[in-house]
């Protein structure tokens, strides 16, 4: 039995294990890094590790000091247990969006948890990056991690999980598969095992749909902790300094859905919980497996464990109420209300005034009562929407009821989103399925009485409309 002197020693020296059901049907080998295995449940553990080590050896944080970090819940957590263990204190800022299990854990170890706005601008104070640098700025003895553009991120796998994958496959790997979030697991593994490879290793980033990493619009996900979203008034689009892109060969999109329901696989045809961010890497696997043959061998990361997320990838009734879980058959379901496939739906620039959203609406011969939805602006003119980028719903007909000059969502009238699983009986009442998604304004005075639009959601984006 292996016995350390530091649960610091017990990071990292995780196993591969063959994933037998789930490849089965495919001709290459599939190895999984069980990365949830490290002590603090995820592979942040060896960024964590490697970022204090690196701040004390560069002075940078001292005895006393204050660990400071903006992260989604992961690192936070690998952060939160070395500087419990090392005597620092721990202050996270985290995302109001992040799984409740994973703030739980934050504050097991210690950490003062800060829950901010998730998804501002870059540039705007309040978001989670300025959060957590204004209050470093401000601590006397804190030191700000800076996960997205430090370089004992990579440099931690670099030493690590790179040389366990190319050891533990005796140097038979393939083909390296990891998402990216902030780039330091693909890039310090990639760039290990290329070099140990003289280059014949390919390294498959898997990405979360409409990450703008892979070529997505950065509009919102489901899947935490992956992709790079982006707010569209953000005025640069910055990437982490710790990714470098440099290294992949290619990129892999995968739904939330997809992510989502692969982890679920996962856990009942392999006995392995694992994280969305782990289904979106498991299914990107299996998709490029079946480009393959026995030649092959793909190692693919498993981030961190399902436990994190028992309160939504593995429940039921969080999946049902966005859309991802509907039943069978569509009789008696909100579903069964459509007249038509939940295709998507009329989109219009939040920013636009009445005057101008009429002629745009007016140059696509939509109909006067048909719902159109006010949007981030991302270019779109007609598709399904993140509910949280909805700011608000009209017509042409309540437009045409307010002043020309007035900001379009003047004319927004009553809505909710209810999605397509659930029974038909929704449709009238109130009751939204995520708190704040999709909530609409009420009419203003002129814009006349409009009957209530219901925003159909399938898949966690909003497809289609019941008036």
């Amino acid at each position: 039995m292996t016995v350390y002197e530091s649960i610091l020693d017990a990071i990292g020296g995780t196993p591969l294990l063959r994933l037998k059901r789930l490849g089965e049907g495919v001709r290459p080998r599939i190895y999984a890094k069980l990365e949830f295995q490290n002590i603090g449940g995820s592979v942040k553990d060896r960024a964590a590790l490697s970022m204090i080590r690196a701040a004390e050896r560069s002075g940078l944080l001292k005895p006393g000091g204050t660990v400071v970090e903006g992260t989604s819940g992961n690192t936070g957590i690998g952060l939160s247990l070395v500087a419990a263990q090392l005597g620092y204190r721990s202050v996270i800022f985290a995302p109001a969006a992040t799984a409740a299990e994973k703030i739980r854990l934050l504050r097991a170890f210690g950490a003062e948890v800060h829950l901010v706005a998730d998804f501002v601008p870059r540039s705007d104070p309040g978001h989670l990056a300025n959060r957590a640098a204004a209050f470093a700025a401000s601590t006397p003895g804190a030191w700000l991690a800076v996960q997205y553009d430090n370089p004992a991120n990579p440099q931690a796998h670099a030493e690590s999980t790179g040389p366990e994958i190319w050891a533990d496959t005796a140097g038979s790997v393939t083909h390296f598969v990891a998402s990216v979030g902030t780039g330091g697991t693909i890039s310090g593994t990639g760039r290990y095992l290329k070099q140990a490879s003289d280059g014949l290793v390919q390294v498959i980033a898997a990405d979360p749909e409409h990450s703008r990493y892979g070529g997505g619009n950065g509009s919102l996900k489901y899947t935490e902790g992956a992709g790079h979203p982006l707010h569209p008034a953000s005025k640069e689009d910055i990437w982490p300094e710790a990714f470098d892109t440099v290294l992949v060969d290619k990129y892999i999109s995968v739904s939330d859905r997809d992510a989502i329901f692969t982890a679920r696989r996962a856990a009942r045809e392999e006995g392995l919980l694992i994280g969305a961010t782990g289904g979106t890497a498991l299914a990107a696997a299996l998709t490029l497996a079946e480009t393959l043959d026995e030649e092959h061998t793909i190692v693919v990361v498993l981030p961190d464990s399902g436990r994190n997320y028992l309160s939504t990838y593995f429940d039921d009734h969080w999946l049902a109420s966005l859309g991802f879980l509907e039943p069978t058959t569509p009789e008696g379901t909100i579903r069964a209300l459509l007249t038509t496939e939940p295709a998507g739906v009329q989109l219009v620039a939040s920013d636009l005034t009445a005057a101008e959203a009429v002629v745009e609406l007016d140059s696509r011969d939509v109909a006067p009562d048909e719902p159109v939805f006010l949007v981030l602006d991302r270019g779109q003119s007609f598709g399904t929407v993140h509910p949280r980028e909805v700011v608000g719903v009209v017509t042409l007909r309540s437009l045409r009821g307010v002043e020309p000059a007035s900001p379009a969502v003047t004319a927004g009238i009553p809505n909710r989103t209810v999605a397509a699983g659930l029974p038909a009986s929704e449709a009238g009442a109130a009751a939204d399925p995520e708190s704040g998604a999709g909530a609409g304004v009420a009419p203003k005075s002129g814009a006349g009485a409009a009957p209530e639009v219901i925003a159909v959601l399938v898949d966690g984006r909003i497809a289609a409309t019941l008036t």
